[in-house]
């Protein structure tokens, strides 16, 4: 698949693929005999797998250490597993975090339902 192709697929520009290559987030990308990439099926499982893992929140930095010692192969397996737990903790608590952020908005909505905009007085 062309750039062109993989970005209109996973709805990311051309731009931040070329970006995510040089930086180390996904593999470098088979090129044609023209020199231009031709992702396969294996590059696209990368972009596949970081756009989801950066639209957790997961930092750039783990993920390009992460995709590093994925190069490296089964040595680095328990490497890869501890960032991988490392980020997951991290996630599980920002979502902890929003949860709470999303009942709070619950409630402040819940307020102006049930007795309109003299039900706020304090602030909660």
């Amino acid at each position: 698949m062309t750039i062109a192709e993989v970005s209109k697929k996973y709805d990311i520009t051309a731009d931040t693929l070329r970006y995510y290559e040089r930086i180390g987030l996904i593999p470098p990308v088979p090129r044609n005999g023209r020199g231009i990439r031709d992702y396969d099926e294996r590059a696209c499982a990368w972009v596949e797998f970081i756009k989801c893992m950066r639209g957790a929140g997961l930092q750039i930095d783990a993920l390009i250490e992460y995709v590093s010692l994925f190069q490296l192969g089964d040595a680095s397996t328990a490497a890869r597993k501890q960032i991988l737990m490392d980020q997951r903790q991290q996630l599980a608590e920002r979502i902890t975090t929003m949860q709470e952020v999303l009942d709070r908005l619950d409630y402040k909505i819940s307020i102006y339902g049930e007795t309109g905009f003299e039900g706020e007085a304090e602030l909660r």
